[in-house]
């Protein structure tokens, strides 16, 4: 069982009888009477994606989930379940709309660095690439001057993703969106 302080972003935990996956970590080191370093976790419920902060003392003791991740790539959308196959021994694993959540505004045909996350054999979460390239299937058009201005608007993906992006970006543009933020990273 780690520690506080070993516990990474991307791991999983229990607590409170639930399995959570770590999605960030941050330290705080308070000074006053000799106060131990605090970590506070923002944690992601798997299944289900809701969002709860958690804060451990450095020496307190986490219990890590007993949770398998499978390298995928998306196959194919079957009604309201996504189709995701295993890299290495082509496993196909089923996730309804409502396991896959908001992840899927970032997935395109063909995606792949998808970890389909497995608890007792059966998949119950995706983690998804750090980033993803999207093409933009509509935006307003190309204001003039619009290089010279750090001015941003909504562009729909075609998945359906609304992402804010400079003025400069037209429809059928390839773009780098960030999966934690949902934030424009620049064209692809």
């Amino acid at each position: 069982m780690p520690k506080a302080n070993e516990i990474k972003r991307g791991n999983v935990i229990e607590h409170d009888g639930r399995v959570w996956a770590v999605r960030d970590v941050s330290r705080s080191a308070p000074t006053a009477r000799g106060g131990g370093t605090l970590y506070r976790f923002k944690l992601e419920s798997i299944p289900g994606g809701d969002r709860q902060e958690l804060t451990l003392k450095g020496d307190d003791v986490a219990k890590e989930a007993d949770l398998v991740r499978r390298q995928s790539s998306f196959s194919y959308r079957d009604g309201e379940e996504f189709v995701f196959m295993d890299d290495e021994d082509f496993t196909q694993y089923l996730l309804d709309a409502e396991a896959v959540g908001d992840a899927a505004g970032y997935i395109r045909d063909g995606l792949g660095g998808i970890y389909v996350m497995l608890i007792d054999g059966q998949p119950a979460a995706l983690q998804l690439p750090q980033s993803v390239e999207l093409t933009v299937a509509d935006t307003a058009p190309v204001m003039k001057g619009a290089t010279a201005t750090r001015s941003a608007k909504p562009a729909t993906t075609e998945t359906g993703l609304e992402v804010m992006v400079p003025d400069y970006i037209t429809p059928g543009e390839s773009i780098k969106v960030n999966t934690e933020t949902g934030e424009f990273m620049g064209r692809a």
